[in-house]
């Protein structure tokens, strides 16, 4: 998020933050988002059991005075309803460190070590219901090496993240919907 928010603010980017929504008041995006002056909100999950539908429609109620374009999912490790994406088609994005379609949902370092991948990276999509799911905007690829960890690999792919999620929101915001590649 921090990434997106300073990409947003050089130059003439197409994107602005207008607000920052987490379901945990303790993230540390909510406080920061503060300090630079971006509205935030914070609508806790846990009160809403697993009443998904009710607690989007909170979610929408928090996001509908900002008006915005486009949400971009950063951190946000909740799976949406269709209900919710399907509001949203075509102008929700999500970042995952996998190059998808390999390893949707967790543990995806570990995964492609166990796999004995050689490269690895990260995948921004368009959000849908389906998990890890939506078209592909743009993959950035690692290499692999011997003896890479999870959490060695997590490091060197969340400097990628950082490179591609602004640029493909900068891209996404200006209408451009084919994939984009950078190489680690």
């Amino acid at each position: 998020m921090r990434a997106l928010v300073a990409d947003m603010m050089i130059g003439d980017h197409p994107a602005h933050p207008c607000v920052v929504v987490s379901n945990n008041a303790d993230a540390g995006g909510i406080a920061w988002a503060k300090g630079q002056g971006i509205a935030t909100v914070v609508v806790d999950h846990r009160p809403y059991g697993s009443d998904r539908p009710t607690f989007e429609a909170a979610l929408s109620a928090a996001l509908a005075p900002h008006v915005p374009d486009i949400i971009c999912l950063a951190g946000f490790m909740r799976k949406l309803t269709g209900g919710f994406t399907d509001a949203w088609a075509g102008r929700m994005i999500n970042i995952h460190p996998s190059l998808l379609p390999k390893y949707k949902g967790l543990h995806t370092h570990a995964r492609a070590l166990e796999a004995g991948d050689s490269e690895h990276g990260c995948t921004v999509h368009e959000v849908t219901a389906a998990l890890d799911d939506g078209p592909i905007l743009g993959q950035a690829t690692i290499a692999v090496h011997a003896g890479d960890t999870p959490d060695t690999l997590a490091d060197r792919v969340l400097v990628q993240e950082h490179r591609l999620y602004p640029a493909v929101l900068r891209r996404f915001a200006s209408g451009l919907r084919d994939p984009y590649f950078l190489q680690g």
